[in-house]
């Protein structure tokens, strides 16, 4: 199950992501989503969990917990929704 973690403090590493998730078991992935231009957290991230009982089970004691001074949302990841891909700065420039 992917799991959306909001509301992170930009001090938060994918690493450390990880390492609050395995405390419910199997974690395949933790990724803190980063700027690409700065290389700043964005303040999200995504966890995948094999095993939907322990991500349902980190949901639920997570959501509304403080990690590192900010109080984190977590839940089960909706799908991205499809959206053009902006291919240039002139794209999103209106006259």
């Amino acid at each position: 199950m992917r799991i959306f973690v909001g509301n992170l403090s930009y001090s938060v590493s994918s690493e450390s992501l990880r390492a609050i998730f395995e405390e419910f078991g199997t974690v395949i992935s933790a990724d803190v989503i980063m700027d690409r231009y700065t290389n700043r957290s964005r303040g999200f991230g995504f966890v995948d969990m094999p095993d939907e009982a322990e991500a349902m089970a980190a949901i639920e004691a997570l959501n509304g917990r403080e990690i590192e001074g900010r109080t984190v949302n977590v839940n089960k990841a909706r799908p991205r929704e499809e959206r053009p891909r902006r291919d240039s700065l002139s794209d999103s420039i209106s006259y």
